[in-house]
């Protein structure tokens, strides 16, 4: 039972790579080959990046005799890497898989259920966790003395942090479980979250050299905090510079982490995933309905959709945010961007370079791009009732205008107040946005009424692997770069204002010829699908 058990997970852990998530169905031995080996370059390209970070701290720091320090900082880096990596599914694979109900009604000890889920989630982090630590290695064993009990200490380190690492990911599910029944809004507070880490992400990238600068300038210092506040790592360190007996200590430590971790999950498993996380208890309260008409009853339940999925909010709703983040990011550095704009070169094509910034970052946005194939199975629901295709497809168009129309306005406000354009180009700017804005949104409908993929097993495919999502991000930055090229071969010719007009009126033609397609030909797709 243990075996079958343990095949099962193993199938379940590496789906992604021998199974097309699109059609639910295997993929060919080459398709699996290809899959491997694009996961392999990327992850490849990844661990290049960690390399040159490890190579750049291990020299310096072996130099002044604390190697130590180098494992204590990329072992965290990699617990970091392989948490990151497997949390977001710990809790999910744990208590909310999908086989736990039929499971538990079997002869199988909760206990032994769990460790097998266990083993799932530490596949995933090891996978992560090698990313970070392979490169370290590489680059201890070209610059760090030899020592036979040390290598062999170096080549088990793996094994031993990714054991911390499934104790740390473990209770970050844990702890998932335990609050997740008290909390509402749950995907707006993933949303948060996950924008949150992407955040601190990009800014430990951007500040990585500094970062590196200031631990070897402050290696001493930070290696004595370091001692206690990461005493597992400390021991490690010392391991791999041949002492045995920390090794012991390192792994003590670790395996009883793992042993109480695990012991207070297999008391809580049961409880926690057969919880009932329905809907949560409310006082029955007699209102009076409010009547609707069609169009905001269509609009509402749109936004439901786009609300109650963190996926689509997260990959194709990002501009909701970062507009007015880059509004507000205008007008702290305004000083330094009127620096740079006071540029004799840049004087005269300003105002094309604003409108051309404000669309790419308009480009964040496509709703409509998914929102077809995201009715999957329910499209009957739409179909049966007793709406016409054209206000079905409208209400997913004023959908995507006014979640990127809105947000867009504090943008377009702050750009006009950085530049201070002449009358006409203040009011072509925010003319030439909206068009653009109103393109993108009917070119990612049209683009899905076409190339549906009402099939999906995970709504994840059409959010993020479809073809009509890749056409409407690319296609945007596509097109103003096409623009902005067209211009360079116009620019004898038209004058920045003449072409700012030439710009609008192809906007708005191609805009009106997709809109009156979408209400023709593109209902009738719909109503056929």
């Amino acid at each position: 039972m243990t075996r079958a058990l343990f095949k099962k997970q193993m199938m379940e852990v590496f789906s992604w790579i021998y199974k097309d998530k699109k059609s639910g169905k295997r993929r060919s031995v080459k398709g699996i080959a290809a899959y491997v080996l694009l996961y392999l370059f990327l992850f490849g390209c990844l661990g290049c990046w960690f390399f040159v970070a490890a190579n750049t701290l291990c020299a310096p720091l072996v130099s002044a005799g604390m190697g130590w320090l180098y494992w204590c900082l990329m072992g965290m880096l990699s617990l970091f890497l392989g948490v990151f990596g497997s949390v977001f599914s710990t809790y999910s694979s744990l208590y909310q898989a999908k086989d736990n109900d039929l499971l538990l009604s079997m002869p199988v000890p909760a206990s032994k259920i769990l460790l097998i889920r266990l083993l799932g989630v530490y596949m995933i982090g090891t996978m992560y966790l090698l990313i970070a630590i392979i490169p370290a290695q590489i680059a201890w064993f070209l610059t760090a003395p030899f020592s036979a009990v040390g290598t062999v200490w170096v080549v088990l380190i793996p094994v031993v942090l990714s054991v911390l690492v499934l104790v740390l990911s473990a209770v970050m599910g844990w702890l998932v479980a335990l609050i997740v029944g008290r909390v509402k809004h749950k995907n707006i507070i993933t949303v948060i979250l996950s924008l949150a880490f992407i955040g601190g992400y990009y800014y430990v990238c951007g500040q990585s050299y500094s970062i590196l600068q200031t631990i070897l300038l402050n290696a001493a210092a930070l290696g004595d905090k370091m001692k206690l506040a990461l005493y597992p790592l400390y021991h490690m360190g010392l391991a791999a510079e041949g002492n045995c007996l920390s090794m012991l200590i390192c792994v003590a430590i670790i395996g009883t982490l793992f042993a109480i971790v695990y012991t207070v999950l297999s008391r809580s498993f049961l409880k926690l995933a057969t919880a009932n996380r329905g809907v949560a208890k409310t006082a029955y309260k007699e209102k009076r309905a409010k009547v609707s008409s069609v169009s905001k009853a269509l609009l509402r339940k749109e936004l439901l959709r786009f609300t109650g999925s963190a996926n689509y909010m997260l990959n194709c709703g990002l501009g909701i945010l970062f507009m007015p983040v880059a509004a507000i990011l205008l007008v702290w550095k305004a000083g330094m961007i009127r620096e740079v704009l006071a540029e004799p070169i840049l004087q005269p094509y300003i105002p094309l370079i604003a409108a051309g910034t404000i669309c790419m970052v308009a480009t964040m946005n496509d709703m409509t791009a998914p929102s077809v194939s995201l009715e999957g199975k329910n499209l009957w629901l739409a179909q049966v009732l007793p709406i016409t295709g054209r206000q079905a497809l409208r209400a997913k168009l004023n959908l995507h205008l006014i979640l990127t129309i809105i947000p867009a306005i504090p943008l377009l406000a702050a750009v006009e107040w950085l530049i201070q354009p002449s009358p006409f180009f203040a009011v072509m700017i925010p003319v030439a946005t909206i068009l653009f804005i109103v393109l993108m949104a009917a070119l990612g409908l049209a683009v899905n009424l076409k190339m549906p993929n009402l099939n999906w097993t995970s709504e994840v495919v059409p959010i993020k692997q479809s073809v009509g999502v890749m056409i409407a991000l690319f296609g945007g930055w596509a097109i103003i770069v096409a623009l902005a090229g067209l211009y360079v071969v116009l620019k004898n010719v038209f004058s920045v204002a003449a072409y700012f007009a030439l710009v609008c009126g192809l906007l708005l033609a191609c805009s009106l010829i997709l809109l009156r397609w979408l209400q023709t030909r593109g209902a009738s797709i719909f109503e056929a699908l």
